[in-house]
């Protein structure tokens, strides 16, 4: 079961497609986060979605919103993937442990060993303002997220 709005969000700290270390708690204070969990890199419709958020980069990343991307690949797929598709956000490793972060969210089948595709918004606070969960082959809808941003 995915964590509910109004729950302070799981800290975490997971290696980017770089091999930088990125903490959910260094954006406290500073900006809004829109963390995504999506399955697989180079999937169909996780390349879809992502490749949506990277056309609209300036509602999810700019002086007020910092997106992350996290999935369960290895930090070396997700840098091939990232270069591949021109993702200039944080494509974050889950992989080892393997999906203690997204197990955290509640968003981790253990049957497929993969996260599913959970978005959840998360204010200056460290709050959870909004989350939407969609099941591995149901893509979400960007234009939902903006409008839960609109409302921070």
């Amino acid at each position: 079961m995915a964590i509910e709005v109004g729950t302070e969000a799981p800290d975490f700290e997971l290696k980017d497609n770089h091999g930088a270390t990125v903490k959910l708690s260094d954006f406290r204070g500073e900006k809004n986060v829109v963390l995504l969990f999506y399955p697989f890199a180079f999937t169909g419709v996780c390349t879809g979605e992502l490749c949506a958020l990277r056309d609209e980069l300036p509602k999810f990343v700019n002086d007020d919103v910092q997106l992350l991307a996290v999935s369960n690949d290895s930090i070396h797929t997700l840098r091939v993937f990232g270069e591949q598709e021109g993702l200039e956000y944080p494509l974050l490793s889950d992989f080892w442990p393997h999906g203690n972060t997204s197990r955290a969210y509640g968003v981790f089948d253990e049957g497929k060993g993969c996260a599913v595709r959970g978005t959840f918004i998360i204010d200056k606070a460290g709050v959870v303002r909004w989350t939407v969960v969609n099941g591995l082959p149901d893509a979400r809808d960007l234009n939902e997220y903006v409008r839960a941003l609109d409302t921070l």
